[in-house]
């Protein structure tokens, strides 16, 4: 590996791909994969995705979107006006319905859109409809009564996969001991595989060089994560 485009350090933020050719399959996510992709054959015309912080949601709601021609839009945006603007579009994906929906009046409408446009709605949260806080009676039975495709936290091969390609993307070499390891040692999701490859871009700027177990005990260090001892 050579030094070439690595002299001047920009602290330029990495985007993710959400592509479906990004998406890894694996058991913790095979089943949701399945619902979601089985569109525009849904035998609901709503469908949840529900998994805990860093499964995947928001890509896969994202490749749904590309294949759908979906709007989409955070639960915590959504408004009357908001609702109005989309009253025309085929397919809607609302993120972290969840946390917070800025009007439940507004995805009351877009739920009555499914039945009478036949408009497809993905919703994604961490939790399934039932544990959410909906005060609209209305709304909160029709959320319950749509089908839930869970997303669980990625199994070690998945994270694996997942930093091989982070790893891959910013060409930066690693020993597959090095992998393994930070697999092993990381948190159990996509948002932890990124920051600490970023952390690994940081701490090779200066030295680009092989990724070794040693500066993958660094960069979980640097992300604030205690590595253990060795295994």
């Amino acid at each position: 590996m050579t030094n070439t485009g690595r002299q001047l350090v920009l602290d330029l933020p990495h985007r993710p791909a959400f592509g479906q050719a990004d998406f890894i399959v694996s058991a913790s996510n095979e089943s949701a994969d399945r619902q979601v992709g089985a569109w525009p054959d849904w035998p609901h015309p709503a469908l949840v995705v529900a998994g805990p912080a860093g499964s995947g949601k928001t890509h896969l709601a994202n490749v749904w979107r590309q294949r759908a021609g979906a709007a989409i839009v955070a639960a915590a945006m959504l408004d009357e006006a908001a609702a109005a603007g989309l009253a025309d579009a085929k397919a809607v994906a609302v993120e972290d319905a969840d946390r917070g929906i800025g009007s439940e009046r507004a995805l009351f409408h877009l739920m009555n859109l499914t039945r009478e446009q036949g408009l497809s709605l993905l919703l994604t949260g961490r939790a399934p409809p039932g544990e959410w806080s909906i005060a609209l009676p209305d709304l909160r039975s029709r959320l319950r009564a749509c089908p839930v495709a869970i997303l669980g936290e990625p199994d070690e091969n998945l994270l694996l996969a997942v930093l091989v390609k982070l790893l891959n993307d910013r060409q930066l070499p690693a020993t597959p001991a090095a992998v393994s390891y930070l697999a092993r040692h990381l948190d159990r999701s996509m948002t932890a595989a990124l920051a600490v490859v970023e952390a690994l871009d940081r701490l090779l700027w200066d030295k680009p060089s092989e990724i070794t177990r040693e500066v993958a005990r660094r960069a979980l260090a640097e992300i604030g994560k205690e590595a253990g001892v060795d295994d």
